[in-house]
This record gives structure tokens, C-alpha cells and sequence, in this order.
């Protein structure tokens, strides 16, 4: 007779949940939070429902744990990087925004508990972004750039503002850097500009 090895169970478990965290990703990118079911889910991942609701307990909470499980842009803390990283990566989206990404906004614009988990899973990328700017308000600014950011990209890929959906991400990105470069610089500059002031398109010189 063989004796199961230590562990063995928690080893199954294991990847029973990422078997079901796997096929929730799929479908709730596909589908949306809406039109995902926790049944539809079981039956991808080849379990039963009820296994599902025993380690996550609610679609709310397994939409959390997928956003939890998506990869956060990284942001430097060294004063005067957090501008340009953070640019970068939006220009990234601008070009090509991922279905994973759509699928989040999409969801988090139709369904209150969506975004809920949307709000906690970006609160991470918004304690970076405050983490590297050092100032004392910084999680303000942390917010008002995550504002701006999410603006964007609803805009240009989901409601396809004209101008915003057909401009160059060079020109977008142009016309963001000094509102960025503003609300991410050292509050002890000797010459401060608001970000009111940076963020302000200035009139073409003639």
C-alpha cells in the first residue's frame, strides 16, 4: 500500500485554486464581471461550484484575487524617475491596451461591486506612485495622476473620445509631461510651479 506524501493535499488544493483563478482571468476578460457566472467558471477550470465558493467565497472576491494577481507597473523612488517611468508606461497603453485592461475598465463602469475591486487593485499602483513623490501630499497627487491616467485610457479605447482615440501617443504624452513632471516633483524645489500651472496647455507661440 503507498502512503500519500506529506502535503499532498495542500499541494492539490493549490493548484485546484489556480486552475479556478486561471479560468476566472479567462473569463471574466472575455465576458466581463457581469456575464461571468462562478458555474461557468467551475466548469473551465473542471471543478464543482461549490468548490469555487469554498476557497473564494463570492465573484466579488475572485475578481479581486485576478486583479490582485495581474502584474503592477513598477515606479522608481528616486525623485525626478516616477515622472518618466509613469509616462512610459502610459504610453505602452496608448499604443496597445491590453483586453485585460479594457475588459477591468469596462466592468468597473457597469457594476458597483467591479469597481470595488478595481478601486482596491489600483490603490496598489497609486501607493507606488505616492511612495516616489516627495512631498507631503503626496497620496493626493498619487490620486489626481491615477485620475488622469484612467481618463485617458477610458476615453481613447472605450468611449473613443475622436480627438483623444485618434492622436499620437507621442502628442498625448507631450502634452501630460510637464502636468506629471509637476505633481511628481520635490516639494523643496527653490522654484516650485503649482500643478495647476503645469498642467495648463500654454497657447502656441506665434
Amino acid at each position: 500500500m503507498t502512503t500519500p506524501r506529506t502535503g499532498s493535499r495542500a499541494e492539490q488544493a493549490r493548484r485546484s485554486e489556480a486552475r479556478i483563478l486561471d479560468a476566472a482571468a479567462r473569463a471574466f476578460f472575455a465576458d466581463g464581471y457581469e456575464r461571468t457566472t462562478i458555474r461557468g467558471i467551475a466548469s473551465a477550470a473542471g471543478v464543482e461550484s461549490g468548490l469555487v465558493m469554498h476557497y473564494f467565497g463570492s465573484k466579488q472576491e475572485l475578481f479581486r484575487r485576478v486583479l490582485e494577481a495581474a502584474p503592477t507597473p513598477e515606479i522608481a523612488a528616486e525623485p525626478g524617475q516616477a515622472a518618466e517611468q509613469i509616462l512610459a508606461n502610459l504610453a505602452d497603453r496608448l499604443t496597445d491596451e491590453p483586453v485585460e485592461s479594457l475588459s477591468m475598465f469596462r466592468s468597473m463602469l457597469t457594476n458597483p461591486e467591479a469597481a470595488d475591486a478595481v478601486s482596491a487593485a489600483m490603490a496598489r499602483y497609486r501607493t507606488q506612485i505616492a511612495d516616489a513623490i516627495p512631498a507631503e501630499d503626496a497620496d493626493l497627487r498619487s490620486a489626481l495622476i491615477s485620475a488622469v491616467i484612467l481618463g485617458v485610457m477610458v476615453s481613447r479605447h472605450l468611449s473613443k473620445s475622436d480627438d483623444l482615440a485618434d492622436a499620437e501617443p507621442e502628442h498625448i504624452i507631450r502634452l501630460l509631461r510637464p502636468c506629471m513632471v509637476s505633481l511628481t516633483a520635490d516639494h523643496d524645489d527653490p522654484a516650485p510651479r503649482t500643478a495647476a500651472s503645469e498642467c495648463r496647455t500654454h497657447p502656441p507661440e506665434h
